[in-house]
């Protein structure tokens, strides 16, 4: 085995030292490369002490709303200065495409300069208030200590949708990277010092679900939780959360549909499609992992698909030429495989893929083929079931009444992709389609100015836009007397 790089927790200001640690693998290698700390309920009751702490500091809780906002837009500065270098940890640690995760951190900045700059932009109101002799007003407050849980196909960008709201609200965070994918986060962590952040207000605990996740969930100084990940886990951090009566904001799962109608652009159609099902190889929660297309132009969109995926190149997914890298986990790649076997068995048609790659070069990896799927009915798992690898269902549809109620039968709404010329259209099937997101001649663009979150059992609240700051404050109404008088104490006001 290689020399393992190490990587540390920050608590309070300072590493945390911890006595043990587990493997992070490189998925393109198949081998461990970097040691993480193995935390336990200490060390999620340490970092939560520390948040508490700082939220009650007068150094954080008294620093101007104006200063924060400055803190954040120099932290989005460092983030710049270090983008290569942790996007390199991410490709390292998660096998996503070098050429996707430098764009992705080139960009994560934009967020800390947006909610830097809305800081000093959290107002309340003076009330009109209908009670003589009373002045009333409101004021918005921070919530106290959060829970940032991330997951791991992109670490550093969807932890930035949660700590750059949470900590322009004033907020302090308890960071949980997912247990694959913890090193660049870890890495992350030592700018906050460097941006002038005091210490304890971002602090970190890495380790298992069951070890960390779930005493951080249900931690009692814990004010709200932010959760990334799959269905079965926010399942259960939203009713760990219910317990302790807790805000929560989660971004789950997706089946997203990519609606192809026979007005469309075939060409951008077809690489639009490509894009939402192969790019991080599918692992991604709007993944356009189902492909709905008009039964007139189905034989002609199949066929330029197919044509375009079977040129993906894969490969080392630091080489810039790569356009398909490896599944992150192993566990996940055999899951793939197993939804490729069930598709299989239940009467749809492998149009491509469907395999591990035979070239000697991938060997070590965790590689499945880009995969599509023909005669696929709606009803199937391979329809119904979150993947997250790169397999495309495709289905026929014969009006636009049919491709929406396809769409919609699902128990996601998360993201949503439609193809078309006719204006009308574009503007119906944005009113009709259950989703968060619906991209009209587009798919998987994200911004920090748009609402991001799902319909249905693809989540709770919104992340990324104005709209997100909102789920890190509380209102509180102040009511002053300026009569001078309390008259009859026995009475409601």
């Amino acid at each position: 085995m290689s020399e393992l790089t190490p990587f540390y927790n920050i608590v309070d200001g300072a590493r945390r030292e911890s006595a043990e640690t587990f493997l992070s693998y490189d998925p393109y290698r198949g081998a461990p490369w970097a040691a993480i700390p193995r935390g336990g309920a200490d060390d999620v009751d340490a970092a939560v002490a520390a948040a508490k702490r700082a939220f009650n500091a007068q150094e954080w809780r008294g620093m101007t709303a104006t200063a924060r906002g400055k803190l954040l837009v120099r932290l989005a500065d460092l983030i710049a200065e270090e983008s290569d270098r942790l996007a390199r940890i991410e490709t390292r640690d998660n096998g996503k495409l070098l050429a996707e995760m430098a764009g992705q951190l080139r960009y994560v900045p934009e967020w800390y300069r947006y909610f830097g700059g809305l800081a000093d932009k959290i107002e309340g109101g003076v009330l009109p208030i209908d009670k003589p002799g009373m002045f009333a007003y409101t004021k918005q407050e921070p919530l106290g200590v959060v829970a940032a849980i991330a997951p791991w196909n992109s670490p550093l960008l969807l932890l930035a949708w949660k700590l750059a709201p949470a900590l322009a609200a004033g907020n302090t965070i308890v960071v949980k990277p997912s247990e694959h994918a913890s090193a660049s986060t870890l890495a992350f962590m030592e700018l906050f010092e460097r941006a002038g952040f005091p210490k304890g207000v971002v602090n970190s605990v890495t380790g298992m679900p069951g070890e960390v996740g779930v005493p951080l969930v249900a931690h009692p100084d814990v004010a709200k939780v932010a959760f990334t990940g799959g269905e079965a886990g926010g399942a259960a951090v939203y009713q760990a959360a219910a317990a302790g009566l807790k805000h929560v904001t989660l971004e789950l799962g997706g089946k997203s549909a990519n609606v192809v109608f026979e007005d469309a652009d075939l060409e951008s159609a077809a690489n639009g499609v490509i894009s939402g099902i192969f790019a991080a190889s599918g692992q991604t929660c709007i993944a356009g992992s189902r492909l709905l297309v008009h039964r007139s132009v189905h034989d002609a969109v199949l066929e330029k698909v197919v044509a375009i995926a079977k040129t993906a190149r894969l490969g080392d997914p630091m080489d810039l030429e790569t356009q398909v890298g490896p599944i992150t986990t192993l566990a996940q790649r055999d899951k793939v495989m197993g939804y490729i076997d069930v598709a299989i068995d239940d009467g749809a048609r492998c149009e491509l893929g469907g395999r591990r790659p035979e070239s000697a070069a991938l060997a070590d990896g965790w590689f499945v083929e880009p995969t599509i799927f023909s005669d696929v009915k709606n009803s199937m798992r391979v329809a119904q079931e979150e993947i997250f690898g790169p397999v495309l269902s495709v289905i026929r549809f014969d009006d636009e009444e049919e491709a929406f109620a396809l769409a919609n039968d699902t128990q996601y709404g998360l993201g949503a992709g439609l193809w078309t010329t006719d204006i009308g259209r574009a503007i119906r099937g944005a009113d009709r389609l259950e989703a968060g997101t619906v991209w009209v001649n587009t798919y998987r663009a994200v911004s920090f100015m748009a609402p991001f979150g799902g319909y249905k059992r693809s989540g709770v609240g919104r992340e990324s836009g104005q709209e997100a700051i909102n789920a890190y404050l509380q209102t509180k109404s102040v009511w002053l007397n300026t009569a001078g008088q309390t008259g009859n104490p026995f009475v409601l006001k």
